[in-house]
């Protein structure tokens, strides 16, 4: 085995080792780039906030390069429910790292009321199976603690949660702060070496769009993460639309990664997103960390053009 195979595995041990400690926390939500195009994932009060049904299917493989690196991918639609402000939401969220695999398939609801002229408030709960698969009998080639390797395989671990979220927004701007996972599950009990609990994640997202002249459009937006045990994570952006067709720009996330974002709408209906990301960590200068890519395809069911916000960057 030569000297980069060997430090890819131990590189694939150690982000392991964090999942699976003696108490492991921290930051288990999958993490998005294009959070402004996936909102629902983070927040279940913009179910129904497109004012149609809108389908989005989004894959991101992080850290290029790496064996057994995070890979994500995830599918969701929602739609308003008649004109009563009900909105509703199906989605389902498979997430890997290494030998784990966890599915989430979530149903979320919204009730939105007219705050002003402009202006909507939503508010939103969060129903969750949450689905716990750990391949034990994968880590036998790995210089890893045997104990590790000798624990049997978990199969489809079932467990349940809630989340909740509130959402403003009028067609320049938007607020919302969300907690998509409440209940701090603990998935193993205390006969095992190791444990892993999740742990509440909240999320604080925000962005505004200015005309800066006929043909560009400027949306600056902010994602912050926040849970115990881990360090804040603050993701800004910067986009640009022109032309109310094409949207590129650039993203920080503080201490870890810049990003380039494209995006194009195919049509009125049709958008799709393009991210790379850089690290800007010990990782990131790793010479099998090619960075991490994502992509997200949105098609919204519009009647009318009556029925599309201008413009829709969010």
């Amino acid at each position: 085995m030569n000297n980069i195979f060997k430090k890819k595995y131990q590189t694939l041990v150690f982000l392991f080792a964090l999942f699976l400690g003696m108490n492991s926390y921290g930051q288990q939500d999958a993490q998005y780039t294009q959070y402004m195009y996936n909102t629902v994932s983070v927040n279940p009060a913009y179910a129904g906030s497109r004012g149609h049904l809108s389908i989005a299917a989004l894959y991101r493989n992080q850290w290029l390069g790496l064996d057994g690196a995070p890979e994500t991918q995830t599918l969701n639609l929602h739609t308003p429910m008649g004109y009563r402000g009900v909105g509703l939401g199906i989605s389902v969220v498979n997430d890997k790292i290494g030998p784990t695999s966890e599915t989430y398939f979530d149903v979320d609801f919204s009730y939105t009321i007219q705050t002003s002229f402009e202006g909507k408030l939503s508010f939103g709960l969060k129903a969750s199976a949450h689905m716990l698969d750990i391949r034990f009998s994968e880590l036998d080639e790995f210089e890893i603690d045997p104990q590790l390797q000798a624990q049997q395989d978990i199969q489809n671990q079932f467990s349940p949660n809630i989340g909740a979220g509130v959402y403003y927004h009028t067609d320049r701007f938007y607020v919302g702060a969300s907690a998509p996972r409440i209940l701090e599950t603990t998935h193993f009990d205390e006969s095992s070496i190791s444990t892993a609990k999740e742990q509440i994640n909240f999320y604080l997202i925000t962005g505004y769009v200015w005309d800066l002249n006929p043909f560009l459009k400027f949306k600056p937006t902010l994602l912050t993460k926040m849970v115990q045990g881990a360090p804040l994570q603050v993701d800004v952006s910067a986009n640009f639309m022109f032309n109310e067709k094409f949207v590129g720009g650039l993203a920080y996330r503080w201490d870890a990664a810049f990003s380039g974002l494209f995006g194009f709408h195919v049509s009125d209906s049709i958008f799709l997103g393009l991210a790379y990301d850089r690290e800007i960590t010990d990782l990131g200068a790793a010479t099998f960390n090619d960075g991490s890519f994502e992509v997200i395809f949105r098609y919204d069911f519009i009647r009318n053009v009556g029925n599309l916000k201008s413009p829709r960057f969010f």
